[in-house]
Parts: structure tokens; C-alpha cells; sequence
């Protein structure tokens, strides 16, 4: 399956990342469909050398016309935020059946406070952080998509449900 595959790739890496979106609300216990794999990294020039090392190996291609090396240079990405307003960094496989892999470059919580906050699931023996019910609240709150509103419904509900479990 595509996402353990690069969950595990970037466990090999040592890749500093997030699961947040879609496929971390199915790590958090709530079924749905999703066909993207979103992501948080820390914005460093190591750790983004590292992810574009697991880019290459699936081979991942921005949608956006750059280089796929120029998301290693944290100086381009920053610029990238300011000058072009960018949100999310998307890359696709040449297999139409690969799922897209969006990077959150700018996300409303900081990658440091999500990294802190996270949770850890295992699946198949790869550990996947992902982050907390409150941040990936937070990350879809005010997006105006039905589908963020449906999601923090049901992130609600299971903290209402397990607040123990889910206490910071």
C-alpha cells in the first residue's frame, strides 16, 4: 500500500514529519475516503533534503513547474510562502493510481507546537506521527470544504467520547 510504503520510507529517512488531513483522521479511528496523503515537515534544509530523497525514490514530481530539488532549498520554499501566497507543495507519481502527496509549507499551526503535540500510531511496524485531534481541528477549521466541517464533527466527537485518551 502507497502510504506505508512512504510512511516507511520516511521512518528510513529520518524524515521530521506530520500525518495530518484525511489519512490522519483514519488514523484517529474515523472512517473515510480520501485521496491525497497530507503532510507537515519541519521546514529545515536537512529535513527537506531527506523528504526529497524519499520523493525521489517513488519518483514523486511537483504539480507545480520546479525542480523537485528546489523544494530542498528552505530559502526558495520560504519565497515560495511569501511571494506566490503557497499553502500546500504538491507532488504526483506518473501512475495515475498514486495517491498525490500534499506538504503543508504554511500551515495555522507551527510544525514545532503539531511535533510536540503528536500521536503516535504503529501500523505494520512502522511508527506514523500524526498530529494531535486539536491541531488537525485546528488545521481544518475555516477551510469552508464540507468535508473539513464533517471531519471536525466526528474529531469532536471522539474527544467528547475519550477525553482521557486524548488529554494533552
Amino acid at each position: 500500500m502507497f502510504y506505508l510504503e512512504l510512511f516507511r520510507a520516511l521512518q528510513e529517512e529520518r524524515v521530521r514529519y506530520l500525518v495530518v488531513g484525511g489519512v490522519a483522521v483514519n488514523l484517529h479511528g474515523i472512517g473515510r475516503l480520501t485521496v491525497d496523503v497530507d503532510l507537515m515537515l519541519a521546514l529545515d534544509a536537512q529535513n527537506l533534503e531527506r523528504f526529497v530523497a524519499v520523493a525521489r525514490r517513488f519518483p514523486l514530481k511537483p504539480v507545480v513547474p520546479v525542480k523537485l530539488e528546489d523544494f530542498a532549498d528552505a530559502a526558495k520554499v520560504r519565497g515560495w510562502i511569501k511571494d506566490k501566497g503557497m499553502l500546500a507543495f504538491a507532488l504526483r507519481a506518473s501512475d495515475p493510481a498514486t495517491p498525490t502527496v500534499d506538504i503543508l509549507v504554511k500551515p495555522v499551526v507551527p510544525f514545532d507546537v503539531a511535533w510536540a503535540r503528536r500521536v503516535e500510531r504503529t501500523v505494520e511496524r512502522i511508527a506514523i506521527p500524526i498530529a494531535s485531534i486539536e491541531d488537525i481541528i485546528q488545521l481544518k477549521s475555516g477551510t469552508g470544504r464540507q468535508k473539513d466541517e464533517a471531519d471536525i464533527k466526528a474529531l469532536r466527537q471522539i474527544l467528547r467520547m475519550e477525553p482521557a485518551r486524548y488529554a494533552g
